[in-house]
């Protein structure tokens, strides 16, 4: 199905209007005092856009009439909330906004779920990071991101991370000559060959220590005991303990 010819929802796709930014706003500013006319033009000259993210989700599998509808009611909820004194382009707030009500949509029968605070943050994060990259002529890192919206960057970033689409492990990178790359091929694992000397380097130098540093390691870190415990068993002072584990770990850092 080629979304630039063909009717969806019985919209021709190749007749979508398209404003201009100054034609939004204008829009927009008439909206917040009521202009329904002003509304349903807004909507119009935004198909696109929906068009535009309902692309992403073409191979889902999911009816595209659909998708489509789904993703107009999230331009729509977009239009509806979105501030035009923020310096930002509309885009910026309505792409999210549309992505978020179609993932709702094929997450219905999924156990997934993403709380409608979370996803709110993530968009005002979305929002504030535009709006600090237009002031700073450059990326603003997670903390002035959080900063800027008064929450914590673990906020933040667990927000962020939430509305991420989850990507399969047999999604393919990269193709050559049938030769596929896929999402799995790039990520280690504990059979690698890195993986594997350096178990064998760390044994190596746990086997050089001394018996009663191999007692303290496998009593703290085995055994989980805090040092007043191993030195109540060891029979010596707390002091003690605390200078032979850190002596040697220091050994078994330097020698891997």
């Amino acid at each position: 199905m080629y979304l630039n010819k063909v009717e969806i929802c019985g919209v021709n796709t190749s007749q979508l209007p398209v404003l201009r930014e100054d034609e939004k706003q204008e829009l927009l500013e008439r909206i917040q005092k009521g202009d329904m006319e002003a509304r349903q033009k807004m909507i119009n000259g935004n198909l696109r856009l929906v068009l535009s993210v309902v692309r992403k989700f073409i191979n889902r599998g999911e009816n595209l009439d659909d998708l489509f509808q789904v993703g107009c009611i999230g331009l729509i909820k977009a239009i509806d909330h979105f501030d035009p004194s923020l310096n930002v382009r509309f885009s910026t707030y309505g792409v999210p906004m549309i992505i978020g009500e179609i993932r709702r949509f094929l997450r219905d029968n999924n156990s997934i779920r993403v709380s409608r605070s979370m996803r709110d943050t993530a968009y005002k994060a979305m929002q504030v990071k535009e709006q600090l990259t237009n002031e700073n002529q450059r990326e603003p890192t997670i903390d002035q991101i959080a900063e800027a919206m008064g929450r914590s960057k673990e906020d933040v970033v667990f927000a962020l991370e939430a509305i991420v689409e989850p990507v399969s492990l047999y999604e393919p990178v990269y193709s050559d000559g049938g030769d596929t790359i896929y999402v799995m091929d790039q990520i280690g694992d504990s059979t690698d060959d890195k993986t594997w000397l350096e178990e064998i380097a760390l044994r190596e130098s746990i086997e050089k220590l001394g018996e009663r540093e191999k007692k303290i390691l496998s009593l703290r870190y085995m055994a989980g005991k805090t040092q007043m415990e191993v030195a109540q068993e060891i029979g010596i002072s707390q002091a003690q303990v605390s200078r032979l584990e850190k002596g040697a770990l220091e050994r078994i850092k330097k020698q891997i």
